[in-house]
């Protein structure tokens, strides 16, 4: 892993907010590590899934993030078992999950949030969680995340005990999320699909969490596959069907990066690592060879004749 004099470029080691913590701006999101083709539309073997997880420890990436959530936990206890053949956390590296709602019932109360910590805790083999978002909290009222003895209180009490170190919020509803990070109790925030070549929603969150030194992190942002494999090849945003006027904007945007010679997945990773109010941009991992080809786009030379051009397609 690179330290903070001999990083560069994608790898230069940043803050992570008031955390204390440090974090490359790639983070790896381990969602499909966790077997989700009801959201991905293609299944993550075990073994591929464990692969790739080796393969992330020994890459120059720090950073990676899963979920209670992901697979009900599968992706969590894929990941705890290859920290088990580590021995522990490599020191170094920062893993996020997040708590979530029962996905069985529903619930998504207090009393859930602690179970799906210790749950977190036992699947991964840790003692404590580095970094716990409270996830998609959308399912609920805000009224219900703060109300006393509500999902927030209990995650507060979780830090409290010492089995989280740090909280901090992800979910999509840009309004609410920004609700969130007006209480001053989170250290990051989480948005997904809604800061992309296409979207570009996330904005007044972003400048609200550059103002109250929250770590803004931008996940998804090849707006879950067709900014990265295009629109004939994967019609489809934020996990489902992407409607025509998107696949035209996509398509038009495909049109301006292969004038430039330039792949649409680097300008899409691009558009939001070169973004100074975002710590982190998330990318999924689900084959070892893929660290690389991140890495990769991240360094792609790209003209500011295409960043002009993209510019003024986004506003047309």
């Amino acid at each position: 892993m690179p330290s903070q004099t001999e990083a560069w470029g994608p790898l230069a080691l940043r803050p992570l907010g008031s955390t204390g913590l440090q974090v490359t701006p790639i983070c790896i999101g381990a969602a499909s590590l966790g077997n989700m083709p009801e959201t991905f539309m293609y299944e993550v073997p075990e073994e591929q899934a464990l692969v790739a997880a080796r393969a992330f420890f020994a890459s120059p990436l720090n950073f990676i993030d899963t979920a209670a959530s992901y697979g009900d936990g599968e992706s969590e206890r894929r990941l705890g078992l290859v920290l088990r053949e580590l021995g522990q956390l490599p020191p170094g590296y920062v893993l996020s999950t997040k708590a979530d709602r029962d996905l069985q019932t529903g619930s998504f109360t207090g009393s859930q949030m602690r179970r799906s910590v210790e749950r977190s805790l036992r699947l991964l083999g840790l003692e404590q969680l580095q970094l716990v978002y409270l996830h998609d909290p959308e399912h609920i009222s805000f009224a219900e995340v703060v109300r006393p003895g509500g999902p927030l209180e209990v995650l507060q009490q979780c830090k409290a005990e010492g089995l989280i170190a740090h909280l901090g919020v992800a979910g999509g509803p840009i309004d609410l999320m920004i609700r969130f990070v007006e209480t001053g109790l989170f250290e990051t925030v989480i948005s997904h699909n809604r800061f992309t070549l296409l979207n570009r929603e996330a904005e007044p969150l972003w400048e609200i969490c550059a103002r109250r030194g929250v770590a803004a992190l931008n996940a998804a942002p090849y707006g879950s596959g067709i900014l990265a494999k295009g629109p004939r090849a994967y019609p489809r945003y934020m996990y489902d069907q992407a409607s025509p006027d998107l696949l035209q904007r996509t398509r038009q945007i495909e049109a301006a990066c292969q004038h430039h010679s330039v792949p649409l997945s680097a300008a899409a990773l691009q558009f939001s690592l070169r973004d100074t109010r975002i710590t982190s941009t998330i990318v999924g991992l689900t084959r070892p060879e893929r660290l690389a080809e991140t890495l990769e786009l991240a360094q792609y030379p790209i003209p500011d004749e295409l960043w002009d051009e993209l510019g003024v397609l986004f506003l047309s």
